[in-house]
């Protein structure tokens, strides 16, 4: 079985796709030049490497007939990200929904009509010191 190791986000306006994967996720980029792209394209790193991790994408200006993205982006505090999904150009197409022994998701559209996946992982449930 194949793990996803690299995606890619077109973008109708780089710079404002940048502002908020920015903003919401903390997402670094880096413009590079790529042999054969003739757009403009940005490396996408989106937190250190680790194991069981996608830490590496690409942005570039959406082509005619380019398709949608869709991933999930794992997020430490949904309700913070939730909260400047449309102060930065977004909207939230789905409400959270919580996934016994996941975490809670959530699905937004970005500022550039993109779908994504928000995912807050489920704390680790401590046994109560009076269970036995």
């Amino acid at each position: 079985m194949s793990n996803i190791s690299y995606f890619e986000v077109p973008a109708d306006d780089v710079s404002r796709a940048k502002k908020f994967y920015t903003g919401i996720l903390g997402w670094d980029f880096m413009r590079t030049k790529v042999p054969g792209i003739p757009v403009e394209y940005w490396n996408i790193t989106t937190g250190k490497s680790r194991k069981d991790t996608l830490n590496m994408g690409g942005l570039y200006q959406r082509r005619e007939g380019s398709s949608r993205m869709l991933m999930y982006a794992e997020v430490k505090d949904i309700d913070k990200a939730l909260s400047q999904v449309e102060t930065l150009g977004g909207r939230i197409l789905n409400p959270k929904m919580a996934l016994p022994t996941v975490g809670i998701l959530v699905t937004i559209i970005d500022s550039e009509g993109n779908l994504i996946g928000l995912w807050e992982k489920e704390k680790e449930r401590h046994p109560s010191p009076y269970s036995r």
